[in-house]
């Protein structure tokens, strides 16, 4: 272990970014590690990070406040795998499943804006 990072030793992996924030006591709210988090401030094996809800594993080096932390696993957990990242040409060709374009197109009606015999405009509740 290098001397210039902090350890931190989880107990279940993976945690969340905002959790271990908060869990660190490095914030105080969950909405401050979102808040700090989405404008840049933190930062995950070195890169800035602006997803909030990461999942962080034991090896990974979080950034925050100029302080590193090196997460590890305590010796009675149970290492969890990481999952395998898809290359990102394989994401982008993927084809997008929507109901948008499934969907028929359906002619609207124009109704009448004023009532006739009221006057008034018809109540619409969605």
């Amino acid at each position: 272990m290098n001397e210039d990072f902090i350890e931190i030793e989880l107990e279940e992996e993976p945690i969340e970014l905002c959790n271990l924030l908060k869990v660190l006591d490095l914030v105080e709210t969950g909405g401050q590690a979102k808040t700090l988090i989405g404008e840049g401030y933190v930062g995950v094996n070195y890169e800035i990070c602006t997803i909030k809800r990461k999942k962080l594993y034991s090896g990974d080096v979080l950034s925050f406040d100029g302080e590193q932390f090196q997460l590890t696993l305590s010796e009675d957990a149970i290492p969890n795998p990481r999952p395998e990242k898809q290359p990102e040409q394989q994401r982008q060709n993927a084809p997008l499943e929507s109901s948008a374009s499934t969907a028929k197109k359906r002619k609207r009606t124009k109704k009448p804006k004023v009532d006739e015999k009221t006057g008034r405009r018809p109540i619409s509740f969605g």
